[in-house]
């Protein structure tokens, strides 16, 4: 069903004069080239996806992809790009290893070579268009079990495909896959072995890499977009964090922001230079930030819970017991799934679970919840939202599709045969989820249509040489 909503241009001009100094992450390169959005806020400014969907209905296409990766998939202009680590020919995934038997845990031991592999698809009907093999190598650390060795998610401008493998490297892609340079940061240690996952983040100019590992050599690195050179490089004094940088390019200073445990840092965007600083959050921090109303949202949930709204304009030194911390919670906060801002409501999740508050983000007032969404469980998957609609997808392949507002509401809870850890993306009139298996390109109105036929399920070592 059509909804009215504002031309695309006109609702991305209001929307920047609401955030305020923010930075459009790649606006002129498609509409969702980050794996937060466009705005970073996890809102596709007047997209207009599909309500309800099943493996009958509303989808466009459907394409297996081969290996494991929870990066999730970027819309770039007519392609989707998705990043996925595939057993090296003749080689298979070994069983579960106790990698970490102090927290009850078992791990994947890295004990067999991989293909690190960049994959674009044709966002009208899924078919591949290139593929490259970043590099082939046996990873030095095992990985979590619910993790994977290519959960990085990719980032893009209008030129460039910014393709992040952690201890592997960062490659740069043309769009039309020519490697234009790569980067080698070392081998990442990260806490009991849990795995690798920040993901790069893009200013006009620069990629910024956050590497907060259990080594003493942590740091903030940015490199120049075009040449890969470093432009600076900061020191931080953190334990493994998997949050991604937040770039607030039109602030005053411009500056990166990098949620973490010891301390939520800004730094100057120009030299890397720390304006402020506040402590407060838990350990093992995942969520990105999320920008809006003048604010900056970090949250985390793992043995503890942790949100504080921080006001940019007023952050300057070591914010504790300051008036820059506009108001804080310490209840139902999220593990790994970041939040979403739509509107003037923050929707959080708690810890990995599918209960939902939203908050009024200007004050910090509960709107509603904490409320169980029926039909989801578990949840890895960061929140997104449209303009009128949330979506929250469970690791079990359901869906639950809210109305925004201040009523709680649910307008489907969707079924797939898959599950999925990825983050959506929102384009347009599509949705695309990235599943175990595959990734599915959701339409309104669309008949069922078979798998095209693509490689993309191949082995990586059949595909074409960079």
């Amino acid at each position: 069903m059509a909804r009215a909503s504002l031309p695309l241009t006109t609702f991305r001009l209001s929307l920047l004069l609401l955030l305020g100094p923010t930075t459009l992450l790649g606006a002129d390169a498609g509409p969702w080239p980050t794996w937060r959005g466009v705005d970073g806020t996890g809102t596709a400014p007047g997209a207009d996806p599909p309500i309800t969907w099943s493996e009958d209905e509303n989808v466009c296409w459907k394409v297996p992809v081969a290996g494991k990766g929870h990066a999730s998939p970027i819309v770039v202009g007519d392609r989707v790009f998705v990043l996925t680590a595939v057993p090296s020919r003749g080689q298979a995934p070994s069983a579960a290893a106790d990698d970490e038997p102090a927290e009850g845990r078992r791990g994947v031991a890295a004990d067999h070579p991989l293909d690190f592999v960049v994959l674009a698809l044709a966002r009208d009907d899924g078919r591949e268009l290139w593929r490259r093999t970043a590099v082939s190598m046996q990873p030095h650390e095992g990985t979590h079990t619910d993790a994977t060795w290519a959960s990085a998610s990719p980032a893009a401008d209008s030129e460039r495909l910014y393709a992040f493998f952690g201890s592997r490297g960062l490659f740069v892609y043309s769009l039309d896959g020519e490697l234009l340079w790569h980067r080698d940061f070392g081998d990442m240690r990260t806490r009991r072995g849990f795995g690798e996952g920040a993901s790069p983040a893009l200013s006009s100019d620069l990629v910024l890499i956050n590497w907060d590992h259990e080594e003493d050599d942590s740091f903030l690195v940015a490199l120049d977009k075009t040449t890969g050179e470093e432009r600076w490089r900061v020191a931080r004094d953190e334990p493994t964090s998997w949050s991604t940088p937040l770039v607030l390019e039109g602030a005053t200073p411009p500056q990166v922001i990098v949620a973490a445990h010891n301390a939520t840092r800004g730094y100057a965007l120009a030299d890397g230079g720390l304006l402020w600083q506040l402590g407060g959050l838990t350990l093992n921090v995942v969520p990105t930030p999320v920008y809006g109303h003048g604010h900056v949202y970090v949250t985390s949930g793992f043995r503890g819970a942790a949100l504080q709204a921080i006001r940019v304009a007023a952050a300057e030194g070591d914010l504790a017991g300051g008036e820059a911390v506009s108001w804080t919670r310490d209840a139902d906060t999220p593990y790994v799934p970041s939040p979403a801002l739509v509107g003037d409501q923050l929707y959080y999740l708690k810890v990995n679970n599918a209960i939902l508050t939203s908050v009024d983000a200007s004050t910090g007032e509960v709107v509603y919840g904490p409320v169980r969404l029926d039909g989801v469980q578990g949840v890895y998957s960061s929140i997104v939202g449209a303009d009128d609609r949330v979506y929250i997808v469970g690791r079990n392949g359901a869906t639950a599709v809210l109305r925004h507002g201040e009523e709680f509401e649910t307008l489907a809870v969707n079924q797939l045969d898959d599950s999925f850890a990825s983050s959506p993306a929102l384009a347009g009139d599509q949705i695309f989820l990235r599943g175990a298996e595959h990734l599915y390109c959701l339409g309104e109105a669309q008949a069922s249509t078979p798998t095209p036929s693509t490689p993309a399920a191949a082995e990586a070592t059949e595909a074409s040489a960079d």
